[in-house]
């Protein structure tokens, strides 16, 4: 054996053995964490329907609001109140809100003016909402969402009963045709997948604005948006990483209890979307940074190692019979969790999906440093 030779096992050993350490740390993601929530079992949940205000920031939005807004009034739920936040709009937004106040009595309008000496973002929006709700109990959704039952907001506000102060939801996204639709859901589903099964070990680390349950006096409790008010979003993920704790925290992934949204139409619309959503991840805490980071760095890993021993001709029937175990293991999670979360059309795509979003998140995450953000996120 030449000395070249000699190098290059050498270095396809190296190699190798790297691939199985992030291997293995791929599978403790997916049976030891995501599994928690593939084999949810909800528990009974004593009754609880205390008067609840169910949160809407709405800028321009007077088509959705046609179109969603009496899906939330029609709530199969004692006493509540829908608390829309007119924010700076130049539709006909207003006009519409005052109708609609007419035909609805639990509806409350709260309107912030354009202020040509302070701009502002959904934060100070949302905060304004919050002030003006009357019940304890809030609910948040967006303009664009519609509850997928008249039993949304009894699923989710049934868990605020003292212990627990937020309750994550899953916000979903209309099921179409075209492949940016099964791009834009399947980011969904993982982001889900992540963040209720993190919830589920204790670790608390987000929630999404289009369907997250809170208390007031948390939200107070917390002083508001103060400690990230400066960071134009993270209205829904920065607040719920900072207030959210072990005993705190709750999930209700009963498909009652989802919101469903309109998808982007365009790459492009989604692009801007995901710059917004992708900036507060450097302003979480330590720990979910961390843990966030190394599922990440092992999954990109995992695929270049893959690939670089492929080129390597090392042991090649070895290493396509490791990925094979991930594959396995991914789809019998992704199917259990996409059954839950009502997306197993998906699971079929999920390898391109997953190869798709390997490629399009570093191409996002560099973009930002070049496209100057947005002030009013959604």
């Amino acid at each position: 054996m030449n000395l070249t030779s000699f190098t290059t096992i050498s270095f396809g050993l190296i190699i190798f053995w790297a691939f199985v350490v992030v291997l293995l740390v791929q599978l403790w993601y997916y049976t030891q964490l995501f599994s928690k929530l593939a084999f949810y079992k909800k528990t009974e949940v004593p009754k609880h329907t205390p008067p609840a205000s169910i949160v809407i920031c709405a800028r321009n939005e007077d088509d959705n609001l046609v179109s969603f807004l009496p899906s939330v009034f029609e709530q199969n739920y004692p006493e509540f109140e829908v608390v829309v936040v007119n924010d700076c709009s130049s539709d006909n937004s207003a006009d519409l809100l005052d109708e609609l106040c007419k035909k609805y009595n639990n509806l409350k309008v709260v309107t912030i003016k354009e202020s040509q000496n302070h701009a502002h973002g959904k934060k100070i929006a949302l905060m304004m909402g919050i002030k003006g709700a009357s019940y304890e109990h809030l609910l948040l959704t967006d303009a664009d969402c519609k509850p997928n039952s008249k039993d949304w907001l009894r699923n989710m506000v049934q868990h605020l009963n003292g212990k627990t102060e937020i309750v994550l939801g899953y916000g979903a996204y209309e099921k179409q045709k075209g492949f940016l639709n099964k791009i834009i859901r399947f980011d969904t589903f993982m982001i889900a997948l992540q963040y209720l099964s993190f919830a589920l070990a204790g670790k608390t680390y987000m929630g999404i604005g289009r369907n997250l349950a809170y208390t007031k006096s948390l939200f107070f409790q917390m002083k508001a948006f103060a400690s990230h008010y400066h960071i134009k979003s993270g209205d829904d993920d920065l607040f719920v990483n900072e207030a959210a704790t072990k005993h705190n925290s709750q999930i209700e992934i009963n498909l009652d209890s989802h919101t469903i949204s309109l998808p982007k139409k365009t790459f492009r619309e989604w692009f801007r979307q995901k710059r917004r959503h992708i900036t507060t991840f450097k302003h979480y805490n330590a720990d979910s940074k961390r843990r966030l980071t190394i599922l990440g760095i092992s999954q990109y890993l995992f695929f270049a190692t893959f690939i670089l021993l492929l080129s390597l001709q090392f042991e090649p029937i070895v290493v396509i019979s490791l990925l094979g175990i991930r594959l396995i293991t991914q789809l019998f999670i992704f199917s259990k969790s996409m059954q839950l979360l009502s997306e197993k059309d998906l699971l079929l795509f999920s390898p391109i999906l997953e190869l798709a979003l390997l490629i399009l998140y570093p191409i996002i995450t560099f973009s930002n440093i070049f496209i100057k953000k947005n002030k009013w996120t959604n």
